[in-house]
């Protein structure tokens, strides 16, 4: 397998581009240059600090889309990378680079599956489409949300969507993401009476107070899950409280925590739990929640089954239809009615020191991709 390829140059060039978030550093105006050559209508879409492209050729349905982010979290320490971070370096069959794994490999072999399906297939059927947004790490607020609030107000629908994430685990397709869990965070406070600990008569410790409520959050079962997802999950991961001094009782303490949730609970359904949990122990509190994502699912139908053949056809693999991890933009294309799948390169070294991917799965995952637009959009 060549080191220099096609995917290979433009995840180099795309690497090279300092992109933390929100910044894209042109890697889109890199992406609108080729994608125009093909027909692409590109519309960049800039919402306050954040660069969004929407890419489309075709005006019929069904409307196939690839949706990724340009945007990659911050290096750490320079000096610590085997290679500069924001220098693709070729080595030991692996292309090292922030980015290289989270996404812009994904990137990169979208454009070029494009540009070998377009080639082949000029008169395809439907329509293709790119959302690309430079705010996925980031607070999510202005990136892919406010792109697909903009097609919705225009009754712009998606059909197909395929998000670039980096799905695998041991070979290049053998896991899948067919779904997301969602994820509701709570910052919970819990009021006491501050005063000294010599006199505990004359104060109200939170922090004693708060900790049988804790412990029937963290025991209760909130649900079984089901076939594609595991029962939901809450986590306890911030306990702050105290004035500084060891003879203070503090007045309050805060609890940061997070559901990870399942189709089988909704997060009004979790809230009013914890509500009734809390009230049951008798304590003063507020919680200011954060809805991250509701979950969703992909469970069958023509995207799944296209990913399925083309990994089976291409790395003889029978991928793996998984719903675990964190959350992705697929959360806010799927309440709009498209179908949904995350596939990408491996993960084991996102977001780390010395992120990097291999340049035979680089390849291999734009076969795949130009290998499931037949399957759609050739027949």
């Amino acid at each position: 397998m060549p080191h220099t390829t096609p995917t290979v140059e433009l995840t180099q060039e795309l690497i090279s581009r300092r992109s933390v978030t929100p910044d894209d550093a042109g890697c889109q105006a890199l992406l609108i240059e080729r994608l125009e050559k093909l027909g692409f209508h590109c519309e960049t879409l800039q919402f306050e600090e954040v660069t969004n492209l929407w890419a489309r050729r075709g005006n019929e349905g069904p409307l196939f889309c690839f949706a990724g982010h340009t945007d990659v979290v911050p290096s750490g320490p320079e000096e610590r990378w085997t290679h500069p971070p924001f220098e693709p370096t070729l080595k030991d069959g692996f292309l090292w680079g922030r980015g290289a794994a989270d996404m812009k490999g994904s990137i990169a072999a979208f454009m070029t599956a494009l540009e070998r399906f377009l080639d082949h297939h000029p008169d395809h059927q439907g329509s293709i489409a790119l959302l690309i947004t430079s705010d996925e790490e980031g607070p999510f607020i202005n990136g892919t949300t406010r792109v697909i609030d903009h097609l919705e107000a225009r009754n712009e629908k998606i059909d197909w969507c395929i998000v670039g994430e980096p799905t695998s685990t041991a070979k290049v397709g053998d896991v899948i993401k067919n779904g997301r869990r969602g994820s509701l965070s709570g910052k919970l406070i819990v009021r006491g009476k501050q005063g000294h600990v010599a006199y505990p008569h004359l104060v109200r410790n939170p922090i004693h107070l708060a900790a049988p409520a804790l412990a029937t959050l963290a025991a209760e079962v909130w649900d079984q899950g089901n076939d594609f997802f595991p029962p939901t999950s809450f986590q306890i991961s911030n306990i702050h409280a105290g004035t500084g001094a060891t003879n203070v009782v503090p007045g309050e303490v805060e609890v940061d925590f997070n559901f990870r949730f399942s189709t089988e609970v909704t997060a009004e359904a979790l809230k009013s739990r914890v509500r009734e949990i809390l009230e049951r122990h008798e304590l003063d509190w507020d919680i200011d929640w954060v809805l991250s994502g509701n979950p969703f699912l992909t469970a069958a139908g023509s995207l799944v089954d296209a990913c399925q053949q083309a990994i089976s056809a291409i790395t003889g693999l029978e991928t793996e239809l998984s719903t675990s991890g964190g959350t992705s933009d697929g959360r806010f294309i799927a309440p709009t009615g498209a179908q949904v799948v995350e596939l990408g390169p491996i993960n084991a070294t996102i977001h780390q020191i010395d992120e990097r991917v291999s340049v035979r799965d680089l390849n291999t995952l734009s076969d795949l991709y130009e290998n499931i637009l037949a399957r759609l959009l050739s027949q």
